[in-house]
């Protein structure tokens, strides 16, 4: 008989699965957003400012325009599939299923609970409006989707209903949840939604400290990666702005698809950050870096500069001293406020379906506000990076690239 015990799991703590579970819907909605770039080039292509420029004909810019429609007019129902698939473990096409039969019955249970009924009136039929949760709603179905597909896709039924088994069976059942989740939504939304509207209103009404506060957020985020959240939040569910069809859009980006002049509060101020910002950022760490490894790291370095700023793809750049130099990363999430505050404070609105880099710069150019001062504002913002990293970096001695300790150079080098 043996007096050995076995040893404890170590206990985690308190939270940490939740935070883990945040960060995985947070990485999950990549996927629904991944899309949005083809949507904006589509939805730019059909308006009038591009048919009068390239002379295109009325049924081609129409063909346009309805097809990068189709796209923005439905981006719950994209957000709900995306993800389910991202946030279900080992997802197929079964799980896309459940999550879409969930939420289409979802959707039309909401228009059992009308908030207004359809009137006719002369000249004009004016139909009825419903409760409308938008990318949230979504969200709420593909997280609810690809919980019940992880439970329930390899259940065994009896044999008289041996053909529902597993994977046959999870749509079944999210149509039964999507019909309680219409009928939640339906009855509970408008206190929620009302509580959303008047959350965007006081950060909007914060002009330019508003934007600054969320620039602030949105980098601050980007380590535990969960910025997705507050991306979007702020561009597809705050705001709102009536199209001339009649149409009630939400979030600053799509409103400012749709037109919205006042649009951009949540995205003009990383035009200046990702195509001067931190390239200036990479160039002054490129030369600070020692001078026998200055060549590899600034051939590494200006690659990632070129991406930020034709992409406005950053986290390769961000990811090279977020953790080995935290303090410049602060000083990174410091300058995105102040570029998000100055940048809606001189009257700038431009937005982007991917990034703020100069694609999007270019290709939105004519449905931004003074989207001219984008390039005095990151050239200031320009130099302002540089030396302050090049400071930084050499007054406290921090590890960025190049700048190593020798014996770590040697482990690598011997692996």
């Amino acid at each position: 008989m043996t007096t050995a015990t076995a040893t404890a799991a170590p206990t985690k703590k308190w939270g940490s699965g939740l935070f883990q579970g945040l960060q995985k819907i947070g990485r999950s909605l990549q996927l629904p957003i991944a899309v949005l770039p083809a949507a904006g080039l589509l939805l730019r292509f059909g308006q009038q400012d591009i048919h009068d420029k390239l002379h295109l004909p009325d049924k081609v810019t129409s063909v346009f325009a309805t097809a990068g429609g189709a796209i923005f007019d439905n981006l719950p129902m994209l957000f709900c599939i995306g993800v389910a698939i991202g946030f279900a473990k080992k997802a197929d096409g079964s799980t896309a299923l459940a999550a879409l039969v969930g939420f289409l019955v979802y959707k039309n249970v909401l228009t059992a609970f009308p908030v207004t009924d359809a009137k006719i009136q002369k000249g004009a039929d004016i139909a009825a409006t419903y409760n409308n949760p938008g990318v949230l709603g979504g969200l709420v179905m593909g997280l609810l989707g690809a919980v019940v597909w992880q439970r329930f896709h390899r259940t065994k039924l009896v044999d008289w209903l041996g053909f529902f088994n597993g994977r046959r069976l999870v749509p079944i059942i999210m149509a039964f949840v999507g019909t309680v989740m219409g009928v939640f939504f339906g009855l509970v939304w408008k206190p929620i939604g009302e509580g959303i509207s008047h959350f965007g209103e006081w950060i909007t009404g914060l002009g330019a400290f508003g934007a600054g506060l969320f620039g602030l957020i949105n980098r601050a985020l980007i380590p535990v990666g969960m910025h997705q959240f507050v991306n979007t939040v702020s561009w597809f569910q705050i705001g709102d702005y009536k199209t001339a069809s009649g149409t009630i859009v939400h979030g600053d980006l799509t409103r400012f698809f749709a037109g919205d002049p006042t649009a951009g509060q949540f995205m003009s101020g990383f035009f200046p950050i990702m195509m001067f910002g931190l390239p200036a950022a990479a160039l002054a760490i490129a030369h600070t870096a020692r001078p026998e490894r200055r060549a590899a790291v600034m051939g590494m370095m200006m690659s990632m500069a070129l991406t930020s700023f034709v992409t406005g793809v950053t986290e390769p750049i961000e990811f090279t001293f977020m953790f080995i130099a935290p303090l410049l990363y602060v000083i990174h999430a410091v300058l995105t406020a102040l570029s998000m505050a100055i940048t809606w404070a001189l009257g700038v609105h431009a937005g982007f379906t991917f990034s703020a880099g100069v694609i999007d710069y270019i290709l939105n150019w004519n449905l931004a506000t003074k989207p001219w001062l984008i390039i005095p504002i990151g050239l200031v913002f320009a130099a302002i990076y540089y030396f302050v990293f090049r400071f930084a970096i050499v007054r406290f001695n921090l590890p960025t690239p190049g700048r190593e300790p020798e014996e770590e150079i040697e482990d690598l080098t011997k692996a």
